[in-house]
């Protein structure tokens, strides 16, 4: 499965955001069932990102963003994202 989450950031947010993406990519990284992730920045609107991260299955998703160091890691990222749906299985 595969999981996008956009996100809204203002300009002036944007240096201290890369920064806490970079540390939720690694805290992530450390999670069982984590395969891949990658942060975007969309051509056409440079306030817009898009956090993608492939996992094993839905358990493991689950699992890897309930872990207490990737929910404080991810507290300044998850603040600029857009609610809307983001898990796509693959199968």
């Amino acid at each position: 499965m595969f999981a996008v989450t956009r996100l809204r950031v203002p300009a002036a947010d944007v240096p201290a955001f890369l920064t806490s993406a970079a540390e939720l990519l690694a805290a992530l990284r450390a999670r069982p069932g984590f395969l891949g992730g990658e942060l975007g920045r969309s051509a056409d609107d440079p306030q817009l990102f898009a956090l993608c991260t492939r996992w094993d299955g839905v358990g493991a998703y689950r699992r890897g963003l309930s872990a207490p160091e990737v929910k404080i890691a991810g507290a300044p990222v998850w603040v600029h994202a857009l609610d809307e749906p983001g898990a796509y299985l693959t199968d």
